[in-house]
């Protein structure tokens, strides 16, 4: 008879190859977010900026709400999705590369928050500066492409 939906859906879930290939998806977006000539906030009159206020009530507001993400215990991602029927922005932590993956939803905004994501530079206590550091080189444009791209 083979196997039951429910154990053919754990069996893809807990997949190596799952796990894997999300991991290389997360780091292009993440590698694509980023720049050496980067600023800290986008533009106030970018899309952007305009989405997170609409969201959130405030830019400030969101970014808080992402760097906390950013700073929770575990490895994974604090990833700022755009909801692609709503228009909205929404901060999700992703567990491991596939815990919290919201179907549908486009990364916007990729923060890899896996220690070796910044062990060369910081102690693993100091991922607030990691986070720092990553709001520092965040190529704005990209990001801001990336909702255009889901409003076409």
């Amino acid at each position: 008879m083979g196997m039951s939906i429910r154990r053919r859906c754990r069996h893809i879930r807990n997949s190596p190859a799952v796990f894997e290939y999300n991991g290389m998806v997360l780091h292009e977006y993440y590698f694509g977010n980023m720049t050496k000539s980067g600023s800290t906030d986008p533009g106030k009159q970018s899309q952007f900026y305009q989405a997170a206020q609409a969201g959130f009530g405030s830019y400030d507001i969101w970014k808080a709400d992402f760097v906390s993400i950013g700073k929770m215990r575990g490895v994974g991602w604090a990833i700022c999705f755009q909801d692609p029927k709503r228009r909205r922005l929404t901060n999700q932590w992703v567990t491991l590369h596939e815990m919290g993956n919201i179907a549908g939803f486009k990364p916007v905004l990729v923060m890899d928050v896996w220690e070796h994501a910044f062990l060369l530079d910081y102690k693993p206590a100091e991922r607030p500066k990691y986070i720092e550091a990553f709001f520092a080189n965040i190529d704005w444009s990209v990001v801001e492409g990336r909702l255009k791209a889901e409003d076409e």
